[in-house]
């Protein structure tokens, strides 16, 4: 086994509120106030853990059937000593989990997936520490209920993306492995050759290919990846989960009570922000074979849209107590399904996802389930040593690259020329001049004043031509540097997205291996308003 890679790592940290990439709503949501603050229960930079924990230990919890249906997904893969434990522990009163949640995304998908793994388990750490008489464990709630293939069947590798070649259709988790080979030789082509590259494609075909679908797959490289730290993986497209929620399913199907309980939540939200989720009348999918498709109401029928699958209101209720696994929460009811079955105190996730749990709290209320402590998810961009040396040598702040490349550019230029690229003193000449003129226009003919300021915006207009001409001559003295800036912001924020929304994990674990995940722990915060830059020494 090749050590884990150790580079000398240095952190800096900027508001994510300030960086540019982040909506109103997640600024308003991590600062606290008026209006979003009525929309969740505790502070996100400041939450109280006790309180969501006393709160937490009043909910019935069958921890039972959880930690039996756990150690039933695990007999497929090998059960790490720390994972085992873990599920054991959550068997008594005193332990609570944190999770995330996230997709069955083919090879994990973007990395900001293993960035919220991680600082859940950080979070796991960071309580266990706070309050060492309970008991924490970080889980990765698997959302391989999600039927869009499109957006989980694709991932980018060097610039490149790989799409996987399937007809299949319905609940991705529940997708056959089936012809990943190719897109395997494809990252072992890419990636094979670096210090971790023969490690990564290994794990990768013992999870794609040695497990029949893609929850199992994904439960096999998520544990081989995040078990070491106790991680624990929960796929809830099992009857034993689906089960606890029967009497909400119910009573969504007979009388819809979500629609307009989340509705008017959504009326307030909306008048500030734009709605994330909307609510249907009834918020299941049935989920079947190779098919997950809405429930709906017809008359005194209920009936699965795009299927010849109808119910009587009895045999609705039989199927129900029957097949509960056949009935898919939407992601009105996910949150509710997620909280039901976990002793959970804290979620972490996205914009999108804190945008949609804001809707939720008065739904939590009403089936009488504690809604837990949100958390932003960690944003992190790693800048390699390369980069970090090019960035130094040419005096920028890790800070500083989150600006617009053409300014970063611009101002780059002016802080290193020796020309004056600004004409401040001439834009004063003119105005001085132009308004002389203006008097003895005044003076002369009052009508004059009109023609003379037209030609002062003239002037102004030249004075402007010239002044980005001049600064587009100077720049080409510095053609080396500032082709240097565009390049590494381009390979930084490939697309100008944030690195961890366009790129993969396996590039950094191919050249980091396990170490990539150790240095992303160390960096993590478990609860922060700050962006973290990781650059490489």
């Amino acid at each position: 086994m090749i050590n884990h890679v150790q580079p000398a790592i240095g952190h800096y940290h900027i508001p994510i509120a300030e960086t540019g990439f982040f909506s109103p709503l997640v600024a308003d949501f991590l600062s606290g106030k008026a209006p979003l603050r009525e929309f969740y229960e505790y502070l996100p930079t400041a939450p109280d853990f006790s309180k969501a924990m006393t709160i937490k230990a009043t909910q019935p919890m069958r921890r039972d059937v959880l930690a039996e249906a756990l150690y039933k997904q695990y007999q497929g893969v090998e059960l790490r000593e720390e994972v085992r434990a873990n599920i054991g522990l959550l068997q008594a009163h005193n332990t609570f989990t944190v999770c995330t949640a996230h997709q069955p995304n083919i090879f994990t998908g973007f990395l900001y997936f293993a960035y919220k793994i991680l600082q859940t388990v950080k979070l796991a750490q960071d309580l266990q520490r706070q309050y060492p008489q309970n008991h924490f464990v970080p889980v990765y709630y698997m959302g391989s209920e999600d039927a869009d293939l499109d957006e989980l069947g694709s991932i980018w590798l060097e610039g490149e993306k790989l799409t996987w070649d399937t007809a299949q259709t319905g609940a991705v988790g529940r997708m056959r492995t089936a012809g990943l080979e190719k897109m395997i030789a494809e990252i072992e082509r890419k990636l094979g050759f670096m210090p971790f590259g023969t490690e990564l494609v290994t794990m990768l075909k013992k999870a794609y290919l040695e497990h029949d679908n893609i929850q199992e797959a994904t439960l096999s490289l998520v544990n081989d990846l995040f078990g070491c730290y106790g991680l624990v993986v929960l796929i809830p497209d099992n009857s034993a989960f689906k089960r606890q929620l029967v009497p909400i399913m119910e009573e969504e199907l007979w009388q819809q009570s979500s629609a307009g309980i989340v509705g008017k939540t959504i009326d307030k939200l909306s008048a500030h922000y734009k709605v994330q989720a909307n609510p249907r009348e009834i918020n299941l999918f049935y989920l079947r074979d190779n098919v997950r498709a809405r429930i709906v109401k017809d008359g005194e029928l209920w009936k699965v849209l795009h299927t010849s699958w109808q119910f009587t209101g009895e045999e609705l209720k039989a199927e129900l107590e029957a097949h509960p696994e056949r009935f898919s929460p939407n992601v009105i009811l996910r949150g509710i399904l997620q909280e039901t079955i976990l002793p959970n105190i804290a979620f972490i996730g996205g914009g999108g996802e804190i945008a949609y749990w804001l809707e939720l709290k008065d739904l939590f209320r009403h089936h009488k389930v504690p809604y837990p402590v949100l958390l932003l998810r960690n944003s992190f961009l790693w800048i390699n040593k390369d980069q970090h040396d090019r960035v130094r040598k040419l005096g920028i702040g890790p800070e500083a690259l989150f600006e617009d490349t053409e300014l970063l550019v611009n101002r780059f230029v002016h802080q290193h020329t020796d020309a004056s690229l600004v004409l401040r003193d001439e834009y004063a000449a003119i105005e001085k001049l132009f308004n002389a003129l203006e008097e003895k226009a005044k003076a002369i003919d009052v009508t004059l004043v009109a023609t003379t300021n037209a030609e002062r915006h003239r002037a102004v207009k030249s004075i402007g031509k010239l002044e980005h001409k001049f600064l587009r001559a100077e720049k080409k003295k510095f053609a080396w540097q500032t082709d240097q800036i565009r390049e590494i912001k381009q390979r930084l924020f490939p697309g100008n997205s944030l690195q961890e929304r366009k790129e993969n994990f396996m590039p950094y674990y191919a050249q980091y291996g396990p170490g990539f995940f150790d240095h992303l722990l160390r960096a993590a915060t478990a609860v922060t308003d700050q962006f973290c830059i990781v650059a490489e020494g």
